[in-house]
């Protein structure tokens, strides 16, 4: 959860949209919208939506999951790179923040895309993996609690598939992971995931300086 890429000057950062971005405009309403609420600064950037947008048609995938929603700029990004047959289970347990998002997954007429479930994230995984769809999904975004960050990641590992991808957002934490003066509790959650993922044997690993720090693992 970040506006913008850390420590890039105005000028590079507006250069870098410019030459990149291409945000068709319902997203960008959904992100002017998002700007007016009071945690607007939870919504991904659109620079790195639009890089999970590149990655999922890139993958070819077809079955997604999230992992906070918040009012839904990340679930729109995935489902309008998804192809027409294709899923998001978009997992949030604040319905006053996802009710902002259906007006814009409708105007996007991917509304049908989008499963969401308003429950906590570690019941609705735990459902999905007793329900036999474990290694059944493609990608998976995790951007909620960081207390949970590691019960998330471990939900994901088991519910997606071999070559499929777990992105995890805000890994860098504005910067907060590399100062060792910070030592609240998820300031260090975040970097024993970190820690974990680095060594983890069952996955391959890309740590991308984009937004707030997003991490890409590919499981193996």
């Amino acid at each position: 959860m970040s506006s913008r890429t850390l420590n890039l000057s105005d000028s590079v950062y507006e250069y870098l949209q410019t030459v990149s971005l291409r945000e068709p405009p319902v997203l960008a309403a959904l992100r002017a919208k998002t700007a007016e609420h009071p945690m607007g600064k939870m919504q991904i950037c659109p620079v790195q939506g639009q890089f999970m947008g590149f990655l999922i048609q890139l993958m070819g995938a077809n079955k997604a999951l999230e992992i906070g929603v918040f009012t839904g700029y990340s679930s729109l990004v995935v489902a309008l790179a998804l192809p027409a047959d294709g899923k998001i289970i978009a997992c949030d347990n604040r319905e006053e923040f996802t009710a902002v998002a259906k007006p814009f997954w409708e105007e996007a007429g991917v509304r049908d895309k989008i499963d969401l479930r308003i429950a906590p994230a570690l019941d609705t995984l735990q459902e999905l993996i007793a329900a036999g769809q474990a290694g059944t999904f493609d990608f998976a975004f995790i951007d909620a609690d960081k207390s949970n960050y590691d019960n998330y990641y471990e939900r994901c590992l088991e519910l997606v598939r071999a070559g499929g991808v777990i992105l995890v957002d805000n890994i860098l934490w504005y910067g907060r992971v590399a100062d060792l003066e910070a030592q609240d509790n998820r300031t260090q959650r975040i970097r024993d995931l970190n820690a974990k993922i680095h060594a983890d044997p069952r996955v391959d690993l890309s740590l991308l300086p984009i937004g707030d720090g997003l991490t890409l693992a590919r499981k193996r």
